[in-house]
């Protein structure tokens, strides 16, 4: 479905393709008002660890695993913010329909990296607290859950033809 269709003929809405792009980024706005505070917590917790007493604790794996977190909680974060800056780049350029696209896009992408994130988060944890199994066990748990929520839910619901 392309961006410019993504209301149904008899939907209710008479909205003009200007409204509806205006519509569509104020939707993903507020879905980037969650998404960038939580990946800039996560981003300061991360950082925040290395500065940690424990920290000199960490086996190699862990400080593997601890690097690779860091730099994809600031990799999501610079997503979740991209689209802000694409919007002040094109602003009244008349781009409202590729900037809505592109944004999407990036917040879509966001939520992969957060997803990969918390998974390696919980890994992490669980890891240095009650050991490998377990903490293999909680990153698996973390990325199956996102996956059937952020990526399965949505797609059954979208089969069902909720909205019709």
């Amino acid at each position: 479905m392309s961006i410019e269709a993504d209301s149904l003929p008899g939907d209710g809405r008479n909205e003009t393709l200007n409204e509806r792009m205006d519509r569509n980024w104020n939707e993903i706005l507020q879905e980037l008002r969650v998404i960038q505070t939580g990946t800039q917590i996560l981003t300061g917790f991360l950082l925040a660890v290395a500065f940690q007493q424990r920290f000199e604790d960490l086996d190699r794996f862990q400080v593997s695993v601890y690097l690779v977190l860091v730099a994809l909680s600031v990799l999501a974060t610079l997503l979740a913010l991209a689209p802000v800056s694409l919007h002040r780049t094109l602003f009244r350029k008349r781009a409202k329909p590729e900037i809505v696209r592109a944004a999407n896009r990036l917040v879509q992408l966001t939520l992969v990296v957060v997803a990969l994130t918390l998974a390696g988060t919980a890994l992490l944890i669980f890891d240095f607290v009650v050991g490998r199994s377990a903490g293999l066990a909680a990153g698996a748990v973390t990325a199956v859950v996102a996956l059937l929520l952020w990526g399965l839910l949505p797609l059954v619901i979208r089969r069902n033809d909720v909205g019709a």
